[in-house]
């Protein structure tokens, strides 16, 4: 175990039936599988009944990674750190999957049981988030009779979720997954799940003072998500460097937001400054909301997170799907803003040189043409809100009030 249980401030009280507390969410590993969880807690405790709800609200299970504390503590929920591990198809790597699993399930029954001495056990229910931490947790629940709620939030599943969706009592998605990856479950479909700090909340001219930012300038904002991505960070250093991507960059007078993630910082900060480029760089940022506000277009990866995110805000995205997945789920994720032409999708070639070559020309395309980019944002609002988070929450205070309502669907 990762921290002493008996000692540990971190598990909450036993909460009353009508409090956020009820819930345990399990999923970690990265922000993809933390933030949408945060989200739906956010609208679990606004809408929840109870005028006095626990202050620890829903106790929260994630990895051992030190970004997954981070977030954590940033956001103030209990949480409990797991010694669960990802499956790579290695010998060491499934040496240490199989060591985590068997830890991660024992963690599993010491939280759970505490969970069962709660007064209304029947009412305890696990929210599943998804990945490597939430699979063993949710064997040890189901063998202890708790009701197991999925969140999935890519459009082709991954291994740990196809389990869970075998145990689940009930499934809601954010994604589109075609039938042949649902197993002939009902797998209810919803909006995206945003957070409240993803959202943007000002004018953009408000978010750019905020982010110390010139309000007059327009703003290109890249991120390979919470832990970076070396092709997506190489790709935007080396448009930097070019001649086509430097004239762009000076000529329309962008400023660039560039989350790089913890190993990539210095390197991209140092290509930045060579260019004579005007970036701020950081490893990490939680004011999302303020960078979505402050952009006129967004070049990132397409996970689920960033794809949430640009639905919520209207952005429009340059996306390179990450290259590494054999299934390609980050494509399909896109689908939903590609198909509306709110974002344009590219491969993503890994080397710097071949996504200059390939992609280089789109992105200098897409920073002088303003037009564009305003009817991107235009076809983006067509989408509708991104709400899935309260469409969720709704539904699991229904299940604990014994409403059981119809479920939302899209």
């Amino acid at each position: 175990m990762s921290t002493p249980y008996p000692s540990s401030p971190s598990i909450p009280n036993a909460p009353s039936t009508t409090d956020p507390g009820n819930f345990i969410f399990a999923g970690g590993g990265s922000g993809g599988h933390i933030y949408p969880g945060l989200a739906i807690a956010e609208e679990l405790r606004r809408l929840s009944a109870n005028p006095n709800p626990n202050p620890d609200g829903p106790l929260f299970v994630v990895s051992d990674r030190p970004l997954d504390a981070k977030i954590m503590k940033d956001a103030g929920h209990s949480f409990e750190r797991s010694p669960a591990r990802p499956m790579i198809a290695r010998p060491a790597g499934l040496l240490r999957f199989a060591f985590g699993w068997f830890a991660a399930k024992s963690d599993a029954r010491y939280i759970l049981r505490i969970a069962q001495d709660w007064p209304a056990v029947e009412d305890v229910h696990i929210v599943a988030m998804g990945g490597f931490v939430a699979a063993p947790f949710v064997r040890v629940a189901k063998r202890l009779g708790l009701s197991v709620t999925m969140v999935n939030l890519d459009a082709v599943p991954g291994k740990a979720n196809k389990y869970i969706a075998r145990h689940a009592d009930r499934i809601f998605t954010a994604a589109r997954v075609p039938a042949e990856h649902r197993d002939g479950r009902d797998w209810i479909e919803v909006p995206p799940i945003v957070r409240a700090s993803a959202r943007a909340t000002r004018t953009r001219d408000e978010c750019r003072r905020e982010l110390g930012l010139d309000p007059t300038r327009p703003v290109l904002m890249i991120t390979g998500g919470s832990q970076g991505l070396a092709s997506l960070n190489n790709f935007a250093a080396a448009f930097a460097a070019s001649p086509a991507g430097q004239r762009t960059l000076r000529e329309q007078r962008w400023q660039i937001l560039h989350q790089t993630g913890t190993k990539f910082e210095a390197a991209i900060r140092a290509a930045y400054e060579r260019a004579n480029i005007d970036a701020r760089v950081v490893p990490f940022t939680d004011q999302m909301g303020l960078w979505y506000g402050a952009s006129d277009l967004a070049l990132c990866t397409a996970g689920a997170g960033n794809i949430a995110e640009i639905w919520q805000n209207k952005t429009p995205a340059l996306l390179l799907p990450y290259p590494y997945h054999n299934d390609e789920h980050q494509k399909f994720n896109a689908a939903p803003l590609s198909e509306c032409d709110g974002a344009v999708v590219r491969k993503d070639w890994i080397d710097p040189e071949l996504n200059l070559e390939h992609n280089g020309s789109e992105l200098e395309a897409l920073l002088t043409d303003p037009a564009r980019r305003a009817a991107m944002r235009a076809n983006l609002e067509k989408l509708g809100p991104a709400d899935g988070a309260t469409r969720i929450a709704q539904a699991l205070l229904d299940s604990i009030q014994g409403r059981s309502g119809p479920a939302n669907r899209r």
